[in-house]
């Protein structure tokens, strides 16, 4: 399947950060059966950065490792499949938009301790499942369901927590 991922950066970034989020976003797509060719957008910013954007968004004044808008109200599981999902324009489905704070995912590596390529890998998986509809309101079933589902791609792709790197 062929997907649009778009990163841009508003901060210094490794070069190998923007391609592998872009593998870690396929293969999650891939393992959650998306069949429809995909554009979404990656923002690497600074604390700084997405405190304004969840300031200006959520109306909540404070940093986060990772926000994510997704375009549609979509199901967890429940890929969206069909035309009405597709941008007639482009024939993608334009899925959404993350930001993810690289010095919030510096600092939350370190105190994970693993790498900050496994944290990014992590916070994009995350970001993802947000965008197919998951979501973690509480610590019941919904949470355990998408920590779930991250651990099973992250897993599928080799990342596990205990060899700290990506």
């Amino acid at each position: 399947m062929e997907h649009r991922i778009i990163v841009e950066s508003e901060v210094e970034t490794h070069p190998d950060f923007s391609k592998r989020v872009t593998q870690v976003i396929t293969a999650a797509l891939e393992a959650e059966r998306v069949e429809v060719p995909c554009e979404i957008s990656v923002l690497f910013t600074d604390d700084g950065g997405i405190r304004g954007i969840n300031r200006e968004m959520r109306d909540i004044d404070r940093p986060t490792d990772v926000l994510s808008f997704p375009m549609f109200e979509l199901q967890p599981g429940v890929p969206p499949e069909g035309e009405e999902y597709l941008d007639p324009e482009t024939g993608l489905c334009p899925l959404g938009d993350m930001c993810i704070s690289l010095e919030r995912a510096r600092a939350q590596a370190e105190e994970y301790g693993h790498s900050l390529e496994r944290e990014l890998c992590y916070l994009a998986v995350h970001s993802v499942l947000h965008l197919l509809g998951y979501d973690h309101v509480d610590e019941g079933p919904m949470k355990r369901q998408m920590r779930a589902r991250e651990e099973t791609i992250l897993k599928s792709l080799g990342i596990t927590r205990e060899d700290g790197v990506c």
